[in-house]
């Protein structure tokens, strides 16, 4: 088996107002526009990766031991037979980041899959995801677009907060097709919130586990 390869790097849009100097900007990304696309809400959570060894966090260096991926691993338990050559990208929103949300149906949300070197179609994500009883990322628009409309689209939604409560972190625009891994930069890029406040390192000393929807209802 190859050796496992992290996440590629997801470019801004120009007009995403939550850059910084360590991002990048996709000033040309009129042509993810040539394709059918997802707009799909970014999840303020920990990037992971399922596959047949086990779990990886963000950097892929080896499989995590953090106590906030623990859930990751008991779903790895009941899958890794399943998986082949497929990796599953997803939100790990055990432990709380800047984001506490307050309607989560679920800990983990897939956002990707790769076979190899191709990044599957999102009709293939959904029929692997429901096939392993995963949730997906909340879609927020599927279709063809022109530039106008995405970022319209985008400025409408941002201010009606996340499908799960509380403040959006962002969205991401994907090609819904298949493609190949070396062009992983040119078919999805994203949006980020205003303000944007990225997690420091101490966080890992107070992490509290997110509570899921049901947890937030008052006891009678």
């Amino acid at each position: 088996m190859r050796a496992s390869k992290k996440y590629g790097r997801t470019y801004h849009f120009p007009f995403s107002p939550g850059t910084t100097s360590d991002d990048k900007t996709l000033h040309d990304w009129t042509g993810i526009l040539e394709n059918e696309v997802i707009l799909t809400e970014k999840l303020d959570g920990e990037n992971t990766c399922i596959k047949k060894d086990g779990v990886y966090g963000r950097s892929h260096a080896s499989p995590t031991g953090h106590p906030w991926a623990e859930n990751m691993w008991v779903i790895w338990q009941y899958i890794q037979h399943e998986l082949g050559d497929l990796e599953i990208f997803g939100e790990n929103l055990y432990g709380i980041h800047s984001i506490e949300y307050e309607q989560l149906p679920s800990h983990f949300f897939v956002f990707a899959m790769r076979e190899g070197d191709s990044w599957l179609s999102w009709e293939e994500v959904l029929f692997y995801s429901e096939m392993l009883e995963l949730y997906t990322i909340p879609v927020i628009e599927m279709g063809h677009f022109t530039p106008k409309e995405i970022e319209k689209l985008i400025n409408d939604r941002m201010p009606k907060g996340s499908v799960f409560g509380g403040e959006c972190e962002g969205f991401v625009l994907r090609n819904a097709n298949s493609f190949h891994d070396n062009d992983f930069k040119f078919n999805l890029i994203k949006y980020v919130r205003a303000n944007h406040v990225k997690t420091d390192k101490h966080w890992t000393y107070r992490w509290k586990r997110a509570k899921l929807w049901y947890e937030h209802l008052s006891p009678r």
